[in-house]
């Protein structure tokens, strides 16, 4: 084998394991790319769900919290109410015990 000859199987070598080196990159590369986007569509699905329960559960929160709203503001109309017979009551004690109030 002459010099010329082995400098061709040197080059030609070296462009087989560069071109094999650029295939593998770029395989490897695609592999990755095609798993990070199916793991990024799995992510968003489960954050897409998870902010549905959330919502959902957020809403149900707040009707409860209105329905109690309305529920407190119901008994504490109904202790006005109460106050205002018992202030009515001890006012007409008062007058009975101590008579009427001369004015002053």
């Amino acid at each position: 084998m002459t010099e010329p000859q082995s400098w061709v199987l040197i080059g030609l070598f070296a462009t087989l394991m560069l071109g094999g080196m650029t295939v593998m990159t770029t395989l490897l590369t695609r592999t990755m790319t095609a798993s990070i986007n199916g793991l990024r569509g799995e992510m968003n699905g489960r954050f897409d769900g998870l902010r549905g329960e959330m919502d959902a559960s957020i809403s149900g929160l707040r009707a409860e919290m209105n329905g109690l709203r309305g529920e407190m503001n119901a008994r504490f109309d109904a202790m006005g109410t109460r106050i205002d017979h018992l202030d009515k009551d001890i006012a007409a004690l008062s007058r009975r015990v101590w008579g009427e109030p001369s004015g002053e």
